[in-house]
Formats: C-alpha cells, structure tokens, sequence
C-alpha cells in the first residue's frame, strides 16, 4: 500500500504541468481504492488475470511513455514486449540487501517519492512539493462511527500492520494511552481487533476500539478527524500523511530510511525508533522478533511519544 500511495505525487505533478497531456494509471487490482476518485488521473487500469491480456490492454491504448515506478519482472516484460518508450525506477536492490545484511548506510535517506519523480524529469517535470493525495471515497459522519465522547479533539492510534516486528506490544500501547489526555480511537483490521479489546478493557471509557469494526474508507476518514495520529509502519499510517496532521510514526524492526518512506511532506511529525545493533531486522517486517528480546519496540521511550500527543490536543 506505501509504495502505491507515493506515486500519487508522480500522477498530480505529471497531470498538473503536462497540461496536454492523459494520465493513465494501471495497478493491481487490491489498490484501486488508492486512486478511486483522483482527478489527475484521466483512465484507471488493472492488472489482468494473464499477463498477455494486460499487454494486450495496453498496446490498445497507443501510449506515447510508460513510466515504470515499480522495476519488478512484470513490468520488465510489459516494456519489452509493448515497445513502447519508458523511464524506470531504480530500486538500488543491492544496496538495500548489503545494508540490510551487514547493517551498512549505503542507500542515502531520499524519499521514496523523490526517486520517483526521476523517472519523469526527462518530460521536464519536477516535484510540486505538496503531500501524497487520498480522496476519502463517502460523505462519513462522525456520529455513525464513534460515541459522543469521542467526536471532537481525539486521538488516532492506528495499532494494526502487516507483520508482528511493525506492532507494539499491547502492554506498550496501553501505558502509552494511560498517559495521553484526550480521548483514543484505535484503528486496525480484523487481525487486531483483538488486540483493540484488550487494550480498551485495560483503560476504559477514554479508549473506543474501531479496530475491524470500520471499513478501510471509514478509517482514512476517522484519521483525517483525528488531532493527532499515532501509527507504525503500515498503510493507513502513510495514508494520514495526505491531511496535514501532527503524526507520530513508530518503527521497530523496520526503518524508514532503508525503504525511503518516512512521512512524506509532512510538517509535524515525531520518527519513533531506538538504535540497536540488531535494526532493522528486515525491509518489510517478520513474524517474530528473531533474536527473541522484541527490544526495538518494548524500549522505545514513551514519555517524548505522549508529550508529543499531548502538547496538540
């Protein structure tokens, strides 16, 4: 999900200073959401079942560029077997594995975004400098998703993602809340949801747990409402970039600079993260901690979180 939601900045600049030009966007099928509703791009497209029928797809539209922001075999076999010209990404694959393996420096911290608009400075496009876009998909209201207690001045603390090393530990999660003075909505999935009655049944009535009781939508919505945003690295975290608001970004055994995905653009931000000889562990996250001690979450301080959090409400 990161990845696609920073390629909307590529898709605004292109359509905003190419003024002749029809932006077509072609993604999986489980991202649409990403672009449903973007208005810089002119044609949406999915991946087919069969690569030949997405080759095929393509060759139909007559395309004058592809701009390849994802560099993977598929991609690689839609250019040769299309013809048709193209800019690549470049994905410094080897860097990020020797600095993975043998946890050297050897990618520079540049945003992922800012690699991906090299793949159009050949058109003459240059960076626009504003936040990813996300269009929220409904007219929501509050008062359908959360209690009266809830509506106004709170906390979104999106506590769910895709691999166990990007989560904090419940027992971290519910000091964190103990100490936070506004009113907490946690946001999650199904796979958490779970994890958000247990941490609501250890604090009370200042938590609401949403976790997989709001829609994906419904939970962008509740992020753009939120005072302030407290999340891990995961989609939903990303997406919150898009409103402007003061975020706190937590990583544990993932880091951002590896992948080039700290938040982007945003002006009030708090990085979460300890030093240890042992992070990051992998680019994209684990199922367990594999030295056991889970310490780059367990011993991030709490107390520059919270004060965070709470020098916004």
């Amino acid at each position: 999900m990161g990845d696609i939601i920073y390629t909307t900045p590529v898709v605004r600049c292109l359509k905003k200073q190419l003024l002749d030009a029809e932006i077509h966007f072609i993604t999986k099928p489980a991202f649409k959401y990403i672009y449903d509703n973007n208005p810089y791009v002119d044609k949406l497209l999915l991946l087919k079942p069969t690569l030949a029928e997405t080759i095929a797809e393509i060759k139909a539209e007559g395309y004058d560029y592809l701009i390849d922001l994802h560099n993977n075999l598929r991609t690689t076999l839609i250019k040769l077997r299309t013809g048709i010209e193209s800019s690549t990404y470049k994905k410094q694959t080897i860097r990020k594995w020797l600095s993975l393996k043998f946890h050297l420096k050897l990618v520079p911290p540049t945003h992922l975004v800012d690699r991906y608009m090299e793949t159009v400075k050949f058109l003459g496009v240059t960076n626009d400098g504003q936040p990813i876009d996300y269009y929220i998909k409904a007219n929501h209201q509050l008062a359908s998703l959360l209690p009266t207690t809830h509506q106004s001045g709170f906390v979104a603390f999106v506590i769910g993602a895709t691999h166990f090393t990007k989560r904090m530990p419940n027992e971290k999660i519910i000091s964190i809340c103990k100490e936070i003075n506004q009113p907490v909505v946690l946001l999650g999935g199904d796979d958490v949801k779970a994890n958000g009655d247990q941490i609501a049944a250890a604090i009370g009535l200042t938590i609401f747990n949403a976790c997989g009781k709001t829609s994906l939508d419904e939970s962008v919505f509740l992020v753009s409402k939120a005072q302030t945003i407290i999340g891990f690295d995961t989609g939903l975290t990303h997406i919150a970039e898009a409103f402007k608001k003061p975020i706190v970004s937590v990583w544990g055994g993932t880091v951002p600079e590896l992948l080039g995905v700290q938040p982007y653009m945003a002006k009030d931000v708090f990085v979460a993260g300890i030093d240890l000889s042992c992070r990051p562990c992998s680019k994209f996250g684990l199922e367990k901690c594999p030295l056991g001690h889970f310490k780059c979450m367990k011993e991030i301080p709490e107390g520059p979180i919270t004060e965070f959090v709470n020098n916004r409400a």
